[in-house]
């Protein structure tokens, strides 16, 4: 009776021995996967955001340039007095047209975003007019070899880029114009595919009429 009892005591030791060492259930399985798929998906949308960023550096490299280059020249023809003061305002009354406008060449007053611009000659910028029917600015980028002026260079048209001249008057405390400043804004913007909500650089200066 008492080596029966032994036998029994022993089993139900053994077979609770056992129980304890069960692996993971379903449900700890699915939430594992879960946590898994959550933590996997964050990194791939961390990914798609670098890569769209990497993209857009060059585009927002140019579109700060050229902003800039567009205030410089607005400035170079004051001091050289090219034009004058007068005449650094917006259509009608100034020289700068009114809204976005294509990158074109400068025409023959040599100031880009005036109501003499033109687009560019193919054949003076090296751009192929294959690529570049509208005639707008076209920049040359070097190619995989990293190195520019090799065979394997290629062009980037800016067709997607735009600019816009803003000058308003410069107010004194008082609230009256100051009439030996002015402000002006330089904008540039530029679409990509996919995106219909441009990117803009813009640039802000005051503008006097003594040099």
């Amino acid at each position: 009776m008492g080596s029966k009892m032994m036998k029994i005591i022993y089993k139900k030791s053994a077979t609770g021995k056992r129980s304890g060492e069960a692996g993971f259930s379903l449900v700890e399985v699915l939430f594992a996967a879960v946590i898994l798929m959550v933590g996997l998906l964050s990194m791939v949308a961390v990914f798609g955001y670098a890569v769209a960023a990497t993209q857009t550096v060059q585009e927002d490299q140019i579109a700060k340039q050229k902003a800039q280059e567009l205030l410089e020249n607005i400035f170079t023809a004051r001091d050289t007095q090219q034009i004058t003061f007068a005449q650094i305002a917006n259509t009608p009354g100034g020289v700068f047209v009114q809204g976005f406008n294509p990158l074109w060449d400068t025409g023959p007053d040599g100031l880009a975003g005036t109501g003499d611009d033109v687009p560019f000659n193919p054949a003076l910028t090296g751009c192929p007019a294959a690529i570049n029917p509208g005639g707008v600015e076209c920049i040359k980028l070097p190619g995989p070899d990293g190195m520019l002026g090799t065979p394997d260079d290629t062009y980037m048209v800016m067709g997607n880029f735009q600019r816009r001249i803003q000058i308003t008057n410069w107010l004194n405390p008082d609230g009256t114009i100051n009439t030996n400043l002015k402000q002006v804004t330089v904008t540039v913007q530029y679409t990509r595919p996919g995106n219909a909500q441009p990117r803009t650089y813009t640039v802000n200066a005051l503008l006097s009429a003594f040099r």
